[in-house]
């Protein structure tokens, strides 16, 4: 308890003081998992409603494949992401391992099955008699595919926290790929995972406190837009 304690008190303490280092990684944290987030969220809804709205022969083996994705464990994401972005890798001409590129790019791997199949569930749980009655309005396939999103909005905002969840909790692929590089690469979870192996306990405690804070407040904000959506 006192290394908890203790802990918080050096948050408090690290937040009021303005210190540099934790500000700029906290910001750092900020822009990879919120980027990320957007990335998985332009991958992900589209997946998710031609998965929801079409028939085709082989669609059952992508929804497993969705579904599977949803459960990738991020260090295989990472080590997969590593291999690719690798110097003799295929994607070794472009120099992104070790950036934050790289971070939100196996984030984004980790992040947009889990958009996509809670997309996928929401759009599905629209009630099919709306459907029918957006198509005999006479709606364009446009104007359906808004109608439809609109009615499944909260279910597509909860694919939204759930990813972004995904992404800032996420520390096995962003310390493959990043490699914790100070001032460069390092983000809250692998500062923490830094600080444990030093021994740094309370350091590392204050770390995972402001992770924790962070994460309320963002996922908050969400939480609550998606009930004002959802008030009569």
């Amino acid at each position: 308890m006192n290394v908890i304690w203790e802990g918080l008190l050096a948050a408090v303490r690290m937040l009021i003081s303005l210190d540099p280092e934790v500000l700029e990684i906290t910001w750092r944290t900020i822009q990879v998992s919120v980027t990320a987030t957007i990335i998985s969220i332009a991958i992900g809804i589209p997946i998710g409603t031609v998965l929801a709205l079409t028939r085709f022969p082989s669609r059952g083996f992508w929804v497993s494949l969705v579904n599977f994705g949803m459960g990738l464990p991020p260090v295989v994401v990472g080590l997969v992401t590593w291999l690719m972005l690798a110097r003799y890798g295929p994607l070794g001409m472009l120099g992104l391992l070790y950036t934050p590129t790289a971070i939100v790019v196996a984030q984004s791997i980790i992040a947009s099955p889990i958009v996509a199949g809670f997309s996928m569930a929401a759009i599905q749980s629209v009630n099919p008699k709306l459907l029918l009655q957006i198509r005999s309005m006479g709606a364009t396939r446009f104007q359906f595919l808004l109608l439809l999103l609109w009615e499944a909005r909260l279910g597509i905002l909860s694919a939204v926290i759930a990813g972004f969840g995904g992404v800032i909790s996420e520390v096995g692929a962003s310390m493959m790929v990043g490699g914790n590089i100070r001032g460069y690469t390092r983000v809250l979870t692998t500062a923490t995972v830094l600080e444990v192996s030093k021994g740094n306990l309370e350091l590392a405690t204050a770390l995972s406190i402001i992770l924790l804070a962070l994460t309320f407040v963002i996922v908050s904000l969400l939480s609550l837009w998606q009930q004002r959506k959802s008030a009569p």
